[in-house]
This record gives structure tokens, C-alpha cells and sequence, in this order.
């Protein structure tokens, strides 16, 4: 196992999800030595059983967050987002969705104009700029549908949904692209349609960071992974670059990493957090803060659950959860009264996990959910989300951790817009199960968030944005952030393609600037 020293300058990845991941095994692969600092503890594959109470209360990020807003998921949950404490990330526990992002979702200001309370924002890239990053990752996740792989079969789920959608006039519904084995590759099995998917795959056959990017990086010996390591700062030389990573171990003591670069990839909540809590004399808000943009524009995705009970099974448990997209609605037609689009994806959720978190635990109604949970459908609705400078990440300066760090502060609220998109999201699903037979229809609010974006959004103008359109600090030239957090607005599509494509982009550049000697 390769051991580098913590006075040897080295690029440090703080995080080791779909980003933090990729791009340390991207860069090592180049020959650039990393050290990856993961907060949570190692966990393995096998580890992982079909119970979702088991896996949540496993990988779960539980450090205590406060939160405020109107929305849903701050007033009727712990916290407004989900996020995993683990080696891998909240790669171990995510569906497989792979969509890519639409053109007018990159220039959504410039698409849908001024929007009173939002603040839109044109991406500083492209479509062309993303596509032939969009098609290395497909080929590293293996994405269904995509590089001749095939398409994963459609379970019951899917196939209420589909006849649902056609008999209401849609036509885009598939299974999907999936980063799930539909055969086996790249020395992984293909999928067993176990059911169950998000909490962790047995088998492999669904795209993780913890046996795919992790393992290769480790071979190329040029990395080395430290488990159980919170960063705490980030601090910077006289010349304002960055060049040490203080963290606390899994007994609370203080490391120094001495640092040639940095590539912060924590999840929105905690890379805002880490970037606030490290401040200093230069950058007295938060490193990389001088536009005060950091923390802002917080988004999930507009989203809810629709259940349908019917009066024969469905089983929607069977078979892989989400692999059923419909998706004629992400398109932006403003004569629906809002802006942006979103997409349907089949969702299950087991009987144990849907009794817990059903908004209504009593009467009759509940009771005849619970006793015919095999004869449910369901799907889950995924819009786009309008960022908001006053949604945001900050930190609680009357809480710390054990650490003596402050604890983050989450605000999140509605905008009319999300709520007027779901309302006709709620009202087309309910058409599509009506129009199959469905006895009742049975509209659930969103869970916390696994789609955590925003907080350091790329942008041309260093006044509107923390990172140019590599991911790189626009205050801290060897400052990079490579998760979700870069992303200027939330599109509909689920982000961890997007996520991997950024990564693999953000490792090309930053190699060709180490060679040239520019950072």
C-alpha cells in the first residue's frame, strides 16, 4: 500500500464519492501522486443487505445540522439533505440514473428570462463542451444504452408506468440510462434484478466509486486513501494559494497535509461548510469567497412520490428500483405555467422504509397501504429546482462538532415555481395510473435530499460565481471543487453522470496546467 508523507506536497481530494473519486484515480492515472481524505470509514461490498433501515443507519451522514425554510423536507424532517458518511461515498447508496443534462438547461437564464426570486444563471459551458466528457463517463460507469451496451428489462413497475404513459399520450418512457450492468463488464457482474438497488449493491453490477475508481487508483500506487478523516481547514500560503489540509482522525486528533492543490468534493452541505470554516485575514467570509457567492443558491430538485394501488400485484419491489423513465415533460414549455421541465422514474421503496416515512401513520387509508404494499406501483418525480440566493449553506456560530467546528446551518425555501411544477407533475402521474385502473392515487411529499447542488456555482464573472468553468477557484488558483456544489443551476436530470463528466474534465485540465508549471 503506497504511504506518502504528510510534508510532501501532493494534490489532496477531500471527499470520496462520484467526483472526489474520479478525479484522484483520473489524475493518478496521469502520474499525479493524491492523497484522498474520507470522512466516514471504509465499508465493503459485502457488507451491504437488502434492509434499507440497516444500510441507512450504515452509511448515513448523521453529524448534526440545524435547518429553516418552507420547503417540505426543513420543517417535516431531521435535515433537508441525505448524504452518506462512507468510503464511496453516497455512491454506495444512489439509484443508477444516468441522464444527461438538455441544452436549455445550461442556459436557463438566457431559456427562460428573468424569473422574479430566482437567480438564473447561463452555465460558463455548453452542451458541446460536456459531450465527449458525457461519453467517457458513460463508458467508465457503464451506462446502459450507451457504447452498445444494452438496455436493463423492465420490471412490473415499469410496466404499469409505461402503459400508463401511452395510454396519456406520452412516448419517451425506457428503461432508461442506468450506470447498472445489463451484462457483465469491466470485471463486474451484470444485474440480478434483486430489487432494492439504492442501499448498496451486492453483486457489483451497479457503478460505485468504492470498487471501481478507489481500487484503481490504488493500483496505479501513485494514491493513498485515509478513511476516517474529517478536513477541518483548508489553509493558505502568503501568497493566497492553498498549501495544507488540517483534518481530525477517528479519535479527534489534528494532521496537517502539506498540499500542492486541493479538490474539494464533500457533498454541497459540507464543502460550503469546510470552504466558511476557513477563513482568514484574506478571505475573512470563507476561502474562495470574495463574491460572497459561496453557500448561495442551494438546490435540490423539485420532486414527490405518486403511489398507485391497484387490484392486482405489481410487486414494484422486484427488479432494478428505477429503471423506468418517462420523459416528455423536460422539455421548457411555459404554457404549463412554469418554467424548466421534469422526468418521471419508477421508485419503490420497501414495506419496513415506506411505513416510517408515510406522511400519514394511522386510519384506514394507511392500513389498506400497508396490507396490499404488493399491489402498490410507484414513481418518483424529478424537476428542476430554481436557485435562490437566500437558500443557502452557512455556518451555526452557537453549535459545534466534536472537532470544535461549527455545525452547518441549511435554509431552504420553495419557489413558486417548484411548487407550480410538482402541482402539474402530481396531476400527470395521477392521469397516467388512472388511465391503467388504478383504485387510488396517493400523492407523497419529497424526502430529504440526495441531489444536493449549488452552494459554489461555476460562472464566467468572478462577481457571480465562486469557480470558473473547470471547477477552479476564481479567488485560489489551486483551489478546485469537483462535486455537485459547481453546478450553476440543478437542470432535471439526476447529477451523478454529470458529477463523473465534470471530474474527468476537471482532471484533463488540471494535468495539462501541472505540466505547463501554470498552477
Amino acid at each position: 500500500m503506497t504511504v506518502i508523507s504528510q510534508d510532501e506536497k501532493v494534490v489532496v481530494v477531500i471527499g470520496s464519492g462520484a467526483g472526489g473519486a474520479t478525479v484522484a484515480h483520473e489524475l493518478c492515472r496521469k502520474g499525479i501522486q493524491c492523497v484522498l481524505l474520507e470522512a466516514g470509514p471504509a465499508i465493503d461490498s459485502k457488507d451491504f443487505v437488502n434492509d434499507e433501515f440497516v444500510m441507512a443507519n450504515r452509511l448515513t451522514w448523521a453529524d448534526e445540522r440545524t435547518m429553516s425554510g418552507d420547503a417540505h423536507v426543513a420543517k417535516a424532517h431531521a435535515g433537508p439533505t441525505w448524504t452518506c458518511k462512507s468510503l464511496g461515498g453516497t455512491t454506495t447508496f444512489w439509484a443508477g440514473c444516468c441522464p444527461r443534462f438538455q441544452e436549455h438547461e445550461l442556459r436557463a437564464s438566457s431559456t427562460y428570462g428573468e424569473i422574479k426570486g430566482a437567480a438564473l444563471r447561463d452555465w460558463p459551458l455548453g452542451l458541446e463542451d460536456l459531450l465527449p466528457y458525457y461519453v467517457r463517463a458513460e463508458d467508465k460507469m457503464g451506462v446502459t444504452r450507451t457504447h452498445g451496451i444494452p438496455p436493463l428489462p423492465g420490471n412490473n413497475n415499469f410496466l404499469v408506468m409505461r402503459e400508463g404513459a401511452k395510454r396519456v399520450g406520452y412516448s419517451n418512457v425506457t428503461t432508461g440510462r442506468m450506470a447498472i450492468n445489463s451484462e457483465p463488464r469491466d470485471g463486474r457482474s451484470g444485474c440480478l434484478q434483486l430489487g432494492f438497488c439504492i442501499q448498496g449493491c451486492k453483486s457489483q453490477a451497479k457503478w460505485s466509486t468504492l470498487y471501481t475508481e478507489i481500487p484503481k487508483a490504488r493500483d496505479t500506487g501513485r494514491f493513498e486513501l485515509r478513511t476516517r478523516s474529517m478536513a477541518i481547514r483548508i489553509e493558505h500560503d502568503d501568497q493566497g494559494k492553498v498549501d495544507t489540509v488540517v483534518y481530525a482522525d477517528s479519535k479527534g486528533s489534528l494532521h496537517r497535509q502539506k498540499a500542492r492543490m486541493v479538490c474539494v468534493a464533500a457533498n454541497a452541505v459540507e464543502t460550503s461548510r469546510l470552504l466558511l470554516n476557513s477563513d482568514s485575514s484574506r478571505f475573512p467570509r470563507g476561502l474562495a469567497n470574495s463574491s460572497d457567492e459561496l453557500g448561495r443558491n442551494y438546490t435540490t430538485h423539485t420532486s414527490g412520490f405518486v403511489f398507485a394501488l391497484f387490484d392486482e400485484p405489481v410487486n414494484m419491489h422486484r427488479g432494478a428500483t428505477m429503471a423506468g423513465f418517462v420523459e416528455d415533460e423536460i422539455v421548457h414549455r411555459p404554457n404549463r405555467g412554469f418554467v424548466g421541465g421534469y422526468r418521471f422514474e419508477t421508485c419503490s421503496v420497501g414495506l419496513p422504509m415506506l411505513a416510517a416515512t408515510w406522511p400519514y401513520r394511522w386510519g384506514e387509508e394507511f392500513a389498506d397501504i400497508m396490507e396490499n404494499y404488493d399491489h402498490l406501483a410507484g414513481l418518483w418525480i424529478c424537476g428542476e429546482d430554481m436557485p435562490m440566493k437566500t437558500n443557502r449553506v452557512t455556518l451555526n456560530p452557537e453549535r459545534v462538532d466534536t472537532n470544535g467546528m461549527p455545525i452547518p446551518h441549511v435554509h431552504l425555501d420553495e419557489h413558486p415555481n417548484d411548487k407550480e411544477m410538482l402541482e402539474h407533475a402530481y396531476r400527470s402521474a395521477e392521469r397516467m395510473y388512472r388511465a391503467v385502473g388504478a383504485r387510488k392515487v396517493l400523492r407523497v411529499p419529497p424526502f430529504p435530499a440526495g441531489h444536493n447542488m449549488g452552494v459554489a456555482r461555476m460562472s464566467d464573472d468572478p462577481e457571480h460565481g465562486v469557480l470558473n468553468k473547470f471547477g477552479q477557484s476564481h479567488d485560489v488558483e489551486n483551489l478546485f471543487i469537483s462535486d455537485g456544489s459547481t453546478f450553476t443551476t440543478s437542470g432535471a436530470a439526476n447529477p451523478t453522470l454529470t458529477i463523473v463528466a465534470l471530474a474527468i474534465r476537471q482532471a484533463d485540465y488540471i494535468a495539462s496546467q501541472m505540466a505547463a508549471d501554470k498552477i
